[in-house]
């Protein structure tokens, strides 16, 4: 079995054991709990080495990036999935391309690299700014829209009043800011000042990404499909809550056990593949 309490204070007793890397502070968001893991793990060295990206697989990391970046804005996505593709869509989704592009061109985002930064996980080495600024803004699109949708589900569930437009229009902006006041404190996983505890970190991003995007499609799906005259009532809005929030709690256990791609913790050896 093995017991893992959080990316920087890690405590592995297993048949491979080895020292812990994760002996650095900690800080209070990545360190907010301890977690006893007996799922499976991944070991560092029985990965493949990749000392360079190719071609094929740095592009197929740029959609992921346009699709962070387009949803910062959160009141304009907001117009879109309620009226549709705007001008105001149009340009901001260029002024993304072309950021992004030109990032990309110069290997300016994650797995946009030519080469992966980072092949010993324990390694103690700066995490980049540019991986920083990425992965903050990824947060925010987890966690934001993740949470404005859960509050107005909850909200319409025991009033009946749909207020999920004013939760974007004036909850959304001060959320956003204080989730990258975190990541630019590094108080974030995989936005901290150093890549050691990239090997535990990792699990608790992708986790979070298996979660909310799971529940968010199947909450669109709810939007599109459920008849009018129901989906405007509070049982509608009380449908919609057990399916998104049964989706967040269900996918969030699994991720928590390890059990979907890339929530395994990568424990110490040779290298790994970012």
């Amino acid at each position: 079995m093995d017991a893992i309490c959080n990316p920087l204070d890690t405590i592995v007793s297993h048949e491979r054991r080895t020292a812990s890397p994760f002996d650095a502070p900690g800080t209070p968001l990545k360190n907010f709990l301890c977690m006893r893991y007996s799922g499976r793990v991944e070991y560092a060295d029985a990965r493949k080495i990749r000392t360079r990206n190719k071609r094929y697989y740095r592009l197929l990391h740029w959609p992921i990036w346009i699709w962070v970046f387009f949803l910062a804005p959160g009141p304009l996505t907001f117009s879109l999935f309620a009226s549709g593709f705007s001008v105001a869509n149009s340009i901001w989704l260029a002024v993304v391309l072309c950021g992004t592009g030109i990032a990309g061109y110069f290997g300016q985002m994650p797995g946009v690299e030519p080469a992966p930064y980072i092949l010993r996980f324990d390694e103690d080495k700066p995490n980049p700014l540019y991986r920083k600024v990425c992965y903050s803004f990824a947060w925010n699109a987890v966690l934001n829209f993740a949470l404005l949708n859960l509050a107005g589900l909850v909200i319409a569930s025991l009033t009946g009043v749909w207020t999920m437009k004013q939760l974007y229009q004036y909850a959304y902006l001060p959320l956003c800011l204080v989730i990258l006041a975190l990541g630019a404190a590094g108080l974030l996983p995989r936005v901290g000042r150093s890549t050691r505890g990239e090997g535990v970190e990792r699990r608790y991003f992708y986790g979070s990404v298996w979660a909310a995007v799971t529940a968010q499609t199947l909450l669109l799906v709810l939007w599109k499909t459920m008849p009018p005259a129901l989906a405007q009532t509070r049982t509608g809005s009380a449908i919609k809550l057990i399916v998104y929030g049964g989706a967040l709690a269900t996918m969030g256990i699994a991720a928590w056990g390890g059990k979907l791609p890339r929530t395994r913790p990568i424990l110490p050896g040779e290298v790994m593949i970012d």
